[in-house]
């Protein structure tokens, strides 16, 4: 395939190269570095939003309505919807298109459902990668809504300039058991479906939480915003505080440097990836089958065997 050619219809933001290109990417072959690295140079430009939090939280809602706003402003809004997965298919679920329908013919917006293909996090690893072809493809803003398997979805920093974590008031009195990780990476919390009972309950759990952070007059805290999205309550309240976050990282340079630490951390795991797809050829898959019944009866130690096999891949360099 021609990817300067794919690659120039990207920068045009033709549709269906874009999601041709996301689809070259998920593969994971080998060909599809060349195409990022050809997108790379158009990067860098969008804004990338991580919404998270427990499954019921009303997520794909809040996407719907932000989104909407966005589009009010003019803003171009792409959407990577991460969804739990068959192993065996490794076809994502369609119930956020299904959800979204709303906003999908919008020729401003792009929705893509993506499969978690095993990631714990949450994320797929594919996931920053598509989000390029979206900042590629000159989309304003980027809005990554994950799987909601709670306290495991920490990489969603890794991904997002801003991280909103979604709640609700039936949260309240699990938000003090909550692990500090999942806590620990909003720079906003959300909690919707706030004409609930029990709304304020969660906020002072939330309020408690914070007020126990180190925290300075210049640092970040993050704020606590009551919404029902169903209702398009509270979404203006919740834009005007990502741009103030937005403006809080550029003043004080951290945008540069918090994406150079996810850069830093994504190419590791690159490298990762790389060296263990080299590792893991015919003969270590072999070797691999060949001597782990020795490893369950004891006789020679996992250690041992991930040693030896390493060494024979140092061999053959």
């Amino acid at each position: 395939m021609d990817y300067i050619s794919l690659s120039e219809k990207v920068f045009k933001n033709e549709k269906r190269f874009v999601s041709r290109a996301i689809s070259i990417i998920e593969s994971g072959n080998s060909e599809s570095a060349q195409l990022l690295s050809l997108l790379h140079k158009r990067t860098g430009n969008s804004y990338r939003i991580g919404i998270t939090g427990p499954p019921g939280a009303g997520k794909s809602t809040l996407t719907n309505q932000l989104t909407k706003q966005f589009r009010k402003d003019n803003l171009k809004v792409g959407i990577i919807a991460v969804d739990p997965t068959s192993p065996f298919t490794g076809g994502a679920l369609l119930g956020d298109r299904v959800r979204m329908s709303e906003i999908g013919s919008d020729e401003g917006v792009f929705i893509r459902s993506m499969a978690t293909r095993g990631s714990l996090g949450g994320l797929s690893k594919k996931t920053i990668d598509a989000a390029d072809v979206l900042d590629a493809a000159g989309y304003d803003v980027i809005i990554f809504e994950t799987v909601g398997v709670g306290q495991s979805e920490l990489d969603i920093a890794k991904a997002a300039d801003t991280t909103i974590v979604v709640l609700v008031p039936e949260s309240g009195d699990a938000i003090q058991a909550m692990k500090a990780g999942l806590m620990e990476i909003a720079d906003m919390f959300v909690v919707n479906k706030s004409d609930r009972p029990g709304s304020e309950n969660a906020i002072t759990s939330l309020n408690t939480i914070l007020m126990m952070r180190e925290h300075n007059a210049e640092s970040w805290l993050p704020p606590i915003v009551k919404a029902v999205a169903s209702e398009n309550k509270g979404i203006n309240d919740i834009i005007n505080e990502i741009q103030r976050h937005r403006e809080y990282l550029e003043s004080t340079n951290l945008i540069l440097k918090k994406r150079e630490a996810n850069s830093k951390s994504r190419i590791k795991e690159i490298v990762y990836d790389i060296i263990a797809s080299e590792i893991w050829n015919r003969k270590n898959e072999e070797d691999l089958e060949d001597s782990v019944s020795d490893v369950v009866t004891g006789k020679l130690s996992p250690y041992n065997l991930a040693n030896q096999i390493i060494n024979n891949f140092k061999s053959n360099l």
